[in-house]
């Protein structure tokens, strides 16, 4: 009878709370890198390094720039950091839940085409984060009120 080697999943044995921190990480990484692509962002020739002039556009929706774009990036590879304990996948779900639901009351706030629209944000980017924001900040406490130690 021949044995099987079936491959191992990674996640197995893992807290779904360091699961769910990859996951957002990953999306987070995503958002940041197609950012930078052009066709995937239209417009592309319009991206800035900061502020209110760059027209470059995620999707043909979300507005981008350089900076915009390494947020993403710098917290998705927080996540992916902090996602290897249970204690640093909370953190980071809290945190940068907290992070995209002040970035969300920013976007709200300022006007789109003011100097202080450092990050190049317009109202479809305000209500994204606003659900990323939300998502991983409910994620984060509920988990921390369950007390998965695994």
């Amino acid at each position: 009878m021949a044995h099987s080697r079936a491959r191992r999943n990674p996640a197995d044995g893992r807290a779904p709370v360091r699961r769910i921190a990859s996951g957002f990480a990953v999306l987070l990484l995503l958002l940041g890198a197609l950012g930078f692509v052009p066709g995937i962002t239209s417009d592309y020739a319009d991206l800035r390094f900061a502020g209110p002039g760059s027209g470059a556009r995620l999707l043909g929706l979300f507005q981008v720039s350089v900076v915009h774009n390494l947020v993403h990036l710098v917290l998705g590879v927080a996540g992916l950091a902090l996602a290897r304990s249970v204690a640093g996948a909370r953190a980071f779900l809290i945190g940068a839940g907290a992070i995209y639901l002040v970035l969300w009351l920013a976007g709200l706030g300022v006007d789109r085409r003011d100097a202080a629209n450092v990050l190049a944000v317009n109202r479809a980017d305000a209500w994204l984060h606003l659900l990323l924001g939300a998502a991983m900040l409910v994620l984060g406490l509920l988990a921390a009120r369950r007390g998965d130690r695994r």
